[in-house]
């Protein structure tokens, strides 16, 4: 472990510093968004936003090797994400008894999309990059689109905290005190769905819907109130992310991958105590 913490502040290890930043930033996200989503069940409609993702990569990296050189992945992934986000948001309010296949729908297009651009990419492009992740690839600009992603989604969730919880807990009863509940719904999928695009760099697509409820699923335990779920939620994802990628570093392991192995034993750890202490 001390050989992490020399190469941390080494300098000619910058995409440590930058990865272990990263996981800092990413947590802030991880336990704001997904004591959220954790709270209004809608872990589905996150999961099937984060694999629609890899269609929009695909296409982006197919773009950018036929027509438009240089045309950025992140475009593409912001694209089907945002696209995704609205059409599962209209149908949850609209067309309820249809929610699951829309869902799931979703879900395996967007991912067959992906690949299937990706086959006709001139070149070979991996998916296992954009389905698991490489945090140590951070580079300045992910950096600092994740503090602005950071504060956007503090100050959002301060300024309209009551909202939030209102709606979340009981939408009928908020709705009828005049709460912009639909409005929420879509704020929220719309930035759970922007996360999740530079998530994905972190832990992946596959993984990024385990870091989005996993840390959360820990502070339930903790916490009485929705802003207790958060702080802990954001406690847990930081100690996630530093475990894994000191772990990932020390057995030279995908770092995403063990983020989220460790996540699962802490969490599956957590529940059986739970269980055991009502027995």
């Amino acid at each position: 472990m001390l050989d992490f913490f020399e190469a941390l502040i080494n300098v000619n290890f910058p995409f440590l510093r930058n990865a272990f930043i990263a996981g800092l930033l990413s947590s802030v996200l991880f336990g704001i968004l997904g004591s959220i989503v954790t709270v209004r069940r809608i872990g589905s409609l996150a999961g099937a936003i984060s694999h629609a993702v890899l269609g929009g990569i695909g296409m982006a990296l197919y773009i950018s090797a036929r027509f438009i050189p240089g045309f950025p992945p992140i475009a593409g992934a912001f694209i089907f994400a945002v696209l995704s986000a609205l059409i599962i948001g209209f149908v949850s309010l609209k067309a309820k008894q249809r929610e699951d296949t829309v869902i799931n729908a979703i879900w395996v297009i967007g991912m067959s999309l992906g690949l299937l651009f990706m086959a006709k990419t001139p070149g070979y492009a991996d998916p296992a990059a954009w389905l698991f992740g490489n945090i140590l690839l951070i580079s300045n600009i992910d950096i600092i689109l994740l503090v602005i992603l950071d504060i956007v989604v503090i100050f959002l969730t301060w300024r309209f905290y009551a909202q939030i919880e209102s709606s979340s807990f009981d939408a009928d009863f908020a709705r009828t005190r005049g709460v912009p509940v639909d409005l929420i719904f879509f704020l929220i999928l719309g930035l759970t769905a922007i996360a999740i695009v530079l998530l994905q760099t972190f832990v992946g697509i596959v993984m990024v819907i385990a870091m989005l409820t996993l840390p959360s699923g820990c502070a339930a335990v903790f916490s009485r109130s929705l802003g207790g779920m958060m702080f802990f939620s954001c406690l847990f994802a930081v100690i996630f992310s530093a475990a894994g990628l000191i772990s990932g570093w020390i057995f030279d392991l995908p770092v995403g991958a063990m983020t989220v192995i460790i996540a699962g034993i802490v969490f599956l750890g957590i529940s059986l105590i739970r269980v055991l202490r009502k027995n």
